[in-house]
């Protein structure tokens, strides 16, 4: 069965403004992945903050980039 799901605006971390595919509502059908986010934006500022302080061994994140770069800090 396929299906559109819209995407809903979400604040996450330190105030990061996405825009959240999944991760709400009905997630079972997705299992194994927890949530999926799009970071697609022309301000930067809107997701400088990052996300401090966010991590735990239960889950692990992967992120890709389809056009431009990513910096990351190191603790």
């Amino acid at each position: 069965m396929k299906q559109i799901i819209e995407p809903k605006p979400t604040i996450e971390g330190a105030g990061v403004k996405l825009q959240r595919a999944f991760g709400f509502g009905k997630t079972k059908e997705f299992d194994p992945f927890l949530l999926l986010d799009d970071f697609r934006n022309d301000n930067p500022n809107d997701y400088a903050a990052g996300f401090p302080g966010t991590h735990t061994g239960a889950s692990k994140t992967i992120t890709y980039v389809l056009a431009g770069s990513v910096e990351t800090a190191t603790a």
